[in-house]
């Protein structure tokens, strides 16, 4: 299963700057399996070294944690010979070991000659700790996100099918009636299936969306288990699941900024917002704030009491949410209230994934624009709509009173540019 993050490696490993490398992102999005497989490709042998699967790993860092020190006690415990330039040193699940991760300071500054790539699925959490110390400065580091469209759609062997995108999104040409059809319905395939890898796989192999939901319903439950795990006290661990277990909710209002009192009665933010920070932490959600101006940098006019929440996962809302695949396939009126938080919370994954930082953006008179990116330093505004809706009224101000380079418009309807607005498509939006 090709992953778009092999080509960051191979860029990483060739850098003559190169730092220690840490890879964080959620459970199971595919970390590991991502960075063996480019081991095994680009390397003559790879030093694994799993900190929660083989605790005793960490005692070697114990007593001392240069790489002078480091690099025989490893090739020792590994069984492999550690030589620069020909082999990768992984460090997996990383945040159990500080000291490890405190040693990857080291290997920056005095052996940079070796390759080191680290792994975490809970590091920011561990980071957040006052007693944590992080190396700072001295490493380079990457978010993993689960499967976007693009990825999804070459597990699918549908390679001729993105060149064709790319160059319709290019061009603002229509796709062909056919391949746009076949398109959107592997875009509804990916809101069912979503992006872990897992899921993915077995879809493929299966073509059983039951399977699928049954691996879906596993990893929520492992995220429910590491709130229960990596947190202090009961009262923190209710507050987290609350909070997780109303995204659901919040993204089925019509306006779907967050809003405290749904996840229960008189709830303020100096309740919940520790909670919100650890599911961020953790990246199985992210935050999108109100921008109070439309104004460069865009970070200093954000309201930070006003912003929504969207999960990691377009295939774990869906299960969280108990959608069956027929809702989505056949675009049932009973979810007709849901749809419009689906198509936001892929979008944002998808922009998420392309390194943007989003925001939104409303007024007192209630029109609202979903997205605004900062493009090749413009401003960009984003509308999305989870069907073929050719209402833009919000979108349509906001180019009055801004005069955007162009808008863009997401929807079901195919290619176009329009009156300053580049129609994409659903299935295109790894494009932007």
């Amino acid at each position: 299963m090709f992953r778009k993050i092999s080509l960051f490696f191979k860029q990483w490993k060739n850098n003559k700057y190169r730092k220690p490398l840490i890879i964080q992102g959620a459970r199971q999005v595919g970390k590991t399996y991502s960075i063996l497989e480019f081991g095994k490709k680009n390397f003559e042998n790879v030093a694994y070294f799993n900190f929660q699967t083989n605790p005793v790993y960490s005692k070697c860092f114990d007593e001392n944690i240069t790489p002078e020190y480091l690099i025989p006690m490893l090739s020792h415990l590994c069984g492999q010979t550690i030589i620069a330039g020909k082999t990768l040193i992984v460090f997996d699940e990383i945040q159990l070991c500080q000291k490890a991760l405190t040693s990857l300071k080291y290997f920056c500054e005095l052996a940079p000659e070796y390759h080191v790539i680290s792994a975490g699925s809970l590091l920011g959490i561990a980071v957040n700790r006052n007693s944590f110390s992080f190396p700072v400065g001295k490493v380079d580091r990457i978010t993993m996100h689960p499967l976007d469209i693009e990825e999804f759609m070459l597990a699918f062997s549908e390679n001729k099918t993105i060149e064709i995108i790319k160059d319709c999104f290019a061009s603002n040409s229509p796709m062909p009636a056919v391949l746009h059809e076949a398109s959107l319905n592997l875009y509804k395939k990916y809101l069912i299936i979503g992006g872990m890898p897992e899921a993915v796989a077995r879809f493929i192999e299966t073509s059983d969306f039951t399977l699928v939901r049954h691996i879906q319903n596993s990893i929520l439950s492992d995220y429910l288990d590491d709130m229960s795990k990596y947190q202090a006290t009961a009262k923190e661990i209710q507050k987290t699941r609350q909070t997780y277990n109303n995204i659901t909710v919040q993204l089925s209002k019509k306006n779907t900024r967050f809003i405290y009192k749904l996840i229960k009665k008189g709830a303020r933010a100096s309740e919940f917002e520790n909670a919100i920070e650890w599911l961020i932490l953790a990246n199985i959600v992210s935050r999108v704030n109100r921008l109070e101006q439309v104004k460069k940098p865009l970070e200093n006019y954000i309201d930070i009491d006003a912003f929504k929440i969207y999960m990691s996962d377009l295939g774990l809302l869906c299960a969280k949410n108990e959608i069956a695949p027929n809702d989505i396939l056949f675009g049932l009126p009973e979810i007709n209230d849901f749809k419009g938080g689906i198509a936001e919370n892929y979008v944002n994954i998808h922009l998420n994934a392309n390194g943007y930082k989003a925001y939104y953006w409303e007024t007192l008179s209630y029109s609202e624009i979903d997205f605004l990116i900062n493009k090749n330093n413009s401003i960009i505004p984003i509308e999305v709509k989870s069907e073929d809706n050719t209402r833009s009224k919000s979108l349509i101000k906001y180019i009055q009173s801004y005069k955007p380079e162009y808008a863009i418009k997401i929807s079901s309807k195919n290619f176009a540019y329009e009156d300053g607005i580049k129609h994409i498509p659903h299935y295109a939006v790894f494009c932007i």
